[in-house]
């Protein structure tokens, strides 16, 4: 059995509140590091980012912004939450639909849906699963706007795990830009979320690369652990010719998120050359898969269950990955998207002798 099956994240590591309400900000020192170096494990500041990374290097970062994707309604008399997914292209929409607590959180909604009156007034209609196998988000069309109508009534998705309702500005990051028609992702890509402009200035001054790639996130609930749908992407010929020259020249590319790994693995050839890409992307990255571009990734803190930590094994392999969610749990890391960070990269010869930072 593998060490991350036995593994257990106590309840109290999960981040219930945004870093900048736990201290100074968002890239000080309220986000901490841990770095991966094969199994060699240091602790940092999020904030010594630039120092752990070197001229050359290539960060791939998704500019896909969070919505506020959440929006109350009814079935019947029944109180419902609606989790917006995906816009499919037949303009439908991949929801979810889950029952309020008394906390202001939701749980998994069991038995058949009908017809949703959203709130405000609009009608949704589920038609059919997503999934054939499963009845956890459907295919749903809507008599409105659906961005218009998420910027009226939505709130971003939130856990059980998180203390309150936060301001859809907490669920964005440094590299969100507007997306056309108003889509974007469904939960944050989180693990841009420690950046600042500031940091983002100073890895650019010491000769650090950005290569903006969308991925836009889907549904993702803390239930259920299976892997992700197809998700819509974009690889722009100006961040293809980046990577691949950075690639050339030697540089390291770190994907920002398994996000970016998704998107950029999904325009990545057999030879590991990355051309232009756009659709929609099925891709799961697995050990037995490999990885052909990324030879780092930085990341948050995934569930020892979750399918993510196979996109980690095949990246970092499983000796590396079980010491350091070990490490994680030992050094209390706080857990999920206003948590701390994880930054895998290249076993270069890295010991306690000429690794910076605090090594265990």
């Amino acid at each position: 059995m593998s060490v991350l099956d036995a593994l257990r994240v106590p309840e109290e590591l999960s981040a219930r509140e945004p870093a900048e309400q736990r201290g100074p900000g968002r890239d000080r020192d309220s986000v901490r590091l841990l770095v991966s170096r094969g199994t060699a494990v240091s602790h940092h500041d999020f904030r010594a980012l630039p120092a752990l990374l070197r001229a050359g290097d290539l960060l791939i970062v998704n500019t896909s912004p969070t919505l506020a994707a959440a929006v109350d309604g009814r079935i019947g008399t029944a109180r419902v939450v609606v989790h917006f997914s995906t816009r499919g292209d037949d303009g439908r929409w991949a929801v979810e639909l889950r029952d309020p607590d008394e906390r202001g959180t939701t749980r998994a909604r069991a038995g058949a849906p009908g017809v949703v009156t959203l709130k405000g007034g609009a009608s949704l209609v589920l038609e059919e699963p997503l999934d054939p196998s499963g009845t956890r988000l459907w295919w749903a069309r809507v008599a409105a706007d659906v961005p218009g109508l998420l910027d009226r009534y939505g709130r971003p998705i939130r856990y059980s795990y998180t203390r309150k309702d936060q301001p859809l500005a907490a669920y964005q990051t440094v590299f969100a830009l507007p997306q056309p028609g108003g889509i974007g992702s469904a939960e944050m890509p989180s693990a841009g979320r420690p950046f600042t402009a500031r940091l983002v200035a100073e890895l650019v001054s010491r000769g650090v690369q950005f290569a903006p790639v969308t991925l836009h996130t889907g549904v993702a609930s803390a239930e259920a652990q299976e892997p992700p749908y197809p998700e819509r992407f974009e690889v722009p010929a100006a961040s293809a010719r980046l990577i691949n020259a950075a690639k050339a020249g030697g540089g390291r590319i770190i994907a920002v998120g398994t996000t970016g790994v998704r998107a950029v693995e999904s325009a990545a050839g057999p030879d590991g050359v990355v051309r232009p890409a756009a659709g929609w992307t099925d891709l799961v990255v697995t050990p037995e898969r490999g990885v052909r571009v990324v030879d780092g990734l930085l990341t948050g803190l995934h569930e020892p269950e979750a399918s993510h930590l196979l996109m980690l094994e095949a990246i970092a392999g499983k000796p590396a990955l079980e010491r350091s969610y070990a490490q994680a749990v030992r050094g209390l890391y706080l857990w999920h998207e206003f948590g701390d960070s994880h930054l895998i990269l290249p076993n270069e010869g890295c010991d306690s002798m000429n690794c910076s930072g605090n090594v265990w």
